[in-house]
């Protein structure tokens, strides 16, 4: 009997945790798009809820760790939402610290540092308070919201300590609460609860303290996946990105894995485009598209983007993050320049974060007045939002697909540095004029692999050569369109698309005479998105076309931060420097990492030109080292006498003796080793 009644209790439970998910089609990843379990592309739009008094109306609502409180008040939250007319699909949990901090260590933290307890301290966390309430307030909200048709989003508890590495307690920290969440038999496996693995990550250093790129978030996020994934957990998961969750160009090198991936970014006002202030923030399309471009296209073109945080309105409401216009589409402000930029992606889904309180008085009535307030103004998130959101819902409710008058493919020739990633610059215009990106939804053919990779849409430098690509795009419609692509990756090409006059301060480069002028005290040169690894090469060497009279110096940083401080090395009256690549040190005194090299460029006072004659690696510090040339591959025993030897990341060995078995680049050609 005893077996029996366990068996039914355990029946019982299934038909309750199925029935949480039964209102939500179940959402899996299928490439860079979110689907639905009949196939359909799913982009969700939604807004945000915080399970503490203070982010409950200040906390005039409810207080002092009460859980029914709490519960009635955010699930009236939702009712209200949904009964002004919101087509809202989806919304993000916050676990709130403060039902997982324990107060008496929270009040000694603050005696201890004279100050209020931050969001982004862990001394106060305690996991038994955690798990004590995601049973009784994050778990019940879940449900709660999947019952409503919201998918839900959920994310742990407080925000990420200004600078995290690898093997920090703040990763042991994400790792445990991601287990326990990932256990929870009601969230595991529900196909309609995704995780947002961490909130905004700003900075990460490596393992010498050095800061690092989004190379290294990868390496410290990956851990949590997969500690998620050993629990047999396959909800989707949302990887945060470095910068506040502003920087993601880096993971088309380095992807995230372990299934259902999905990349979680926060936007406001002048994060891609400018300056994030208290008054209004001035944007337009093409700045903000640039910054969009180089920063998320390069992960939407192959993952599903949400954007998790994301709200503006005219500073003088005080009623929202952000502050900035809804503007005009193409033209000036944030919000229709936000809705297009996501539209033209294809794969974005995103949300208001202004409050749950404002959109739940949300009315449908412009003022009869002409007196705008924060929730009747066409230039606030809110009225704009609530009739973007129900355009949408009748999109999916049509089965819209859009009609493609034209594909174009921007450039056919492209210059790119190894490590360096770029969009394919790949478009298809609709009928109503949106531009659609479409590089991740074409196939590829890479002729030479060893060169350049493609994840999805993006290219990803590899090691110097050129290489061509095929290119094969079927619209909508069914028509197939084909391109060739050529590419030639270059440590320091000296081209239009390869050379950054700009990194600090505005400066100008004319590819055809090597003329770089920067701006005053400015800095132009190559950025390398997850550094370069010269350390098999002896020397660097930077020749000028003529003698410079502008105190042009060719510095090297080994950090991922352009005011970390680089190895400076005046030219004076020479117009060549041989630089030995392993005793270079800063003005510090710090050696210079060269496996690790993130910027090399060009600092000049602004008064002048310096002319750029070429940059290369050297191993005599007179000749040209080139590693990988677009030869076709042989089957061949390597030669004992082989001059070059480079794996397909461009690192060089010194011997073939014990050359493990695969493909290499020996004396520029590709070389199969059996």
């Amino acid at each position: 009997m005893k077996n029996m009644k366990k068996l039914f209790l355990l029946w019982m439970f299934a038909l309750v945790s199925v029935a949480s998910w039964a209102t939500v089609p179940p959402l899996h990843v299928d490439g860079r798009y979110f689907k639905d379990d009949a196939g359909r592309i799913v982009n969700l739009h939604g807004f945000a809820q915080t399970f503490s008094p203070w982010f409950n109306e200040r906390g005039t609502k409810w207080n002092n760790y009460d859980v029914e409180g709490c519960l009635s008040y955010n699930k009236g939250i939702i009712d209200r939402i949904l009964a002004t007319g919101w087509k809202m699909d989806f919304v993000r949990q916050h676990m709130d610290p403060y039902w997982s901090n324990n107060p008496t260590k929270a009040s000694e933290w603050e005696s201890q540092h004279g100050g209020y307890y931050p969001e982004n301290e862990i001394y106060a966390f305690e996991m038994t308070r955690f798990k004590t309430y995601l049973e009784k307030v994050f778990v019940p909200m879940a449900e709660y919201a999947i019952s409503k048709g919201l998918y839900v989003v959920m994310r742990p508890p407080g925000v990420c300590p200004d600078v995290i590495r690898t093997g920090d307690a703040y990763q042991q920290y994400l790792i445990s609460v991601w287990d326990v969440v990932s256990r929870n038999a009601v969230l595991k496996n529900n196909p309609g609860i995704l995780f947002e693995l961490a909130n905004e990550p700003i900075s990460i250093v490596d393992a010498n303290g050095k800061k690092a790129g989004t190379d290294e978030m990868a390496r410290y996020i990956q851990p949590v996946v997969d500690i998620i994934r050993q629990n047999g957990c396959d909800n989707i998961l949302l990887i945060p990105g470095l910068g506040w969750q502003a920087q993601y160009a880096g993971f088309a090198a380095t992807p995230v894995t372990g299934g259902n991936i999905g990349y979680a970014v926060h936007c406001y006002p002048g994060w891609y485009n400018g300056n994030h202030g208290d008054n209004n923030v001035e944007i337009n399309y093409a700045d903000f598209k640039k910054g969009w471009e180089e920063q998320i296209t390069p992960c939407s073109n192959f993952a599903p983007i949400v954007v998790t945080e994301m709200d503006w309105a005219p500073a003088k409401y005080d009623a929202s993050w952000g502050k900035a216009y809804t503007g005009t589409a193409g033209g000036n402000g944030f919000g229709a320049n936000f809705k297009r930029l996501a539209d033209e992606s294809g794969n974005v889904s995103w949300l208001l974060f202004t409050e749950g309180h404002h959109l739940a008085a949300f009315k449908d009535q412009a003022p009869s007045n002409g007196q705008y307030t924060f929730l009747t103004d066409p230039e606030a998130c809110p009225w704009a939002c609530y009739h973007w959101y129900q355009d949408y819902a009748m999109q999916r409710q049509n089965g819209v697909v859009p009609q493609v008058t034209s594909v174009n493919l921007a450039r056919t020739s492209i210059t790119m540095t190894p490590g360096s990633i770029l969009s394919m610059p790949l478009t298809a215009t609709t009928a109503d004029g949106l531009v659609l990106d479409v590089a991740g939804d074409a196939e590829y053919t890479v002729s030479n692999p060893a060169v350049l990779m493609m994840n999805g849409g993006t290219l990803v430098g590899r090691s110097e050569g050129e290489t061509d690509i095929e290119v094969r795009y079927t619209d909508p419609q069914g028509t197939l369109h084909t391109y060739q692509v050529h590419v030639i990756v270059s440590f320091f090409p000296l081209t239009a698309d390869g050379f950054n006059p700009s990194i600090w301060e505005t400066g100008t480069f004319n590819p055809s005479t090597g003329n770089l002028h920067t701006g005053q005290w400015g800095f132009g040169g190559w950025w390398y998105t997850n550094g370069i690894d010269l350390s098999s090469y002896r020397y660097i060497v930077a020749r000028l076309n003529r003698t410079q009279s502008c105190g042009a110096s060719f510095r090297l940083f080994d950090e991922n931060n352009y005011w970390a401080g680089a190895s400076e090395n005046d030219f004076g009256s020479r117009t060549e420097l041989v630089l030995d690549l392993h005793n270079l040190t800063k003005t510090n005194g710090a050696k210079i990492d060269p496996s690790h090299l993130y910027i090399v460029g060009f600092w000049t006072n602004g008064s002048g030109d310096v002319s750029i004659k070429e940059v290369f690696v050297s191993d005599d510090g007179k000749t040209r080292a080139t590693g990988i040339e677009p030869l076709l591959m042989t089957g061949e025993t390597p030669p004992s006498a082989a001059r070059g030897i480079y794996d397909l990341q461009g690192r060089r060995i010194n011997s073939t003796v014990s050359l493990a078995p695969g493909l290499y680049i020996i004396d520029g050609r590709k070389t199969l080793v059996k």
